[in-house]
């Protein structure tokens, strides 16, 4: 099956990029920021399927740019769930828990109402709305904390400040789980191609790591799987103020997905013991 993905460098892309059949497209030829012109490169590819792996995801500065994040994040995959219409293929398309409001303590449903607390939750709510406007066979996949061994990410930035540092101050309130970049893209994969077979299957769905930990809790088991000898101390959202509001409760439900298309939900410690061997080559 041939698959266009949208992004070449991202965390995401980059996993996607290993697989058969996969033809990866970076800004130089995809600039999101020209919805039309995504259109257009599908129609010029004729894939079999799309994956939209790009975003914008600088959440601070999006405070800042909401205008230019909601071309990028809400009318490009709109545009592309569009042209994926006409071309009759199934569309993937990669949003975020930062849909949601992030208060309560319970996992988010796919249904659950939305109330993005920050403009990059906005900008990739207006996705959502477009792909599901747009109609045809997509599948939105809401996922959050993403990691790898490749890019700018928690993990990278933690075995960093380990190294450097015997103690570390990090966010102890805000509740969620890592989800590692091979496993989401294993996921898209597995859903382009089922959607291709059951367009019936269209909709949203959640995938997210498990079990449930806090940003300082993930920080601890890294420098454990690493052997690295530095302190983690808790410290609230309040003593670590930024642009954007963070979700305290980023808590996903991903049965639906398991039900629908029998992708488990990934343990991210196994995950982690992977990045950190890949980094380790």
């Amino acid at each position: 099956m041939s698959i266009l993905v949208f992004g070449a460098t991202g965390q995401v892309a980059r996993e996607l990029a290993s697989y058969e059949g996969v033809i990866s497209v970076g800004r130089a030829r995809a600039d999101l920021s020209d919805p039309g012109a995504c259109a257009a490169l599908i129609r010029e590819i004729s894939p079999q399927a799309v994956i939209n792996a790009a975003a914008y995801t600088a959440v601070d500065k999006a405070e800042s740019e909401e205008e230019l994040a909601t071309i990028i994040n809400g009318a490009a995959p709109g545009a592309m769930a569009a042209a994926c219409v006409q071309a009759g293929i199934p569309f993937v398309h990669i949003s975020t828990d930062y849909v949601f409001a992030g208060s309560g303590t319970a996992a988010w449903q796919t249904d659950d109402p939305v109330a993005p607390p920050n403009a990059y939750g906005r900008s990739k709510r207006a996705g959502e709305e477009a792909v599901i406007a747009a109609g045809g066979t997509y599948a939105i996949l809401r996922t959050s904390w993403v990691v790898s061994a490749h890019g700018n990410n928690f993990v990278k930035t933690m075995l960093r400040l380990g190294a450097e540092r015997d103690r570390l101050t990090i966010v102890g309130d805000q509740i969620g789980a890592p989800t590692p970049a091979r496993d989401i893209a294993r996921a898209c994969v597995e859903m382009a191609g089922q959607l291709r077979a059951e367009p019936s299957k269209s909709g949203i769905y959640h995938l997210q790591g498990a079990p449930y930990v806090s940003w300082a809790g993930f920080a601890a088991e890294i420098f454990a799987q690493s052997g690295l000898a530095c302190e983690v101390a808790d410290i609230p959202t309040s003593d670590y103020p930024t642009p954007a509001v963070r979700p305290l409760n980023s808590r996903l439900d991903c049965t639906t997905l398991e039900t629908v298309f029998g992708i488990p939900q990934p343990d991210w410690r196994s995950g982690l013991r992977d990045i950190l061997k890949e980094l380790a080559e």
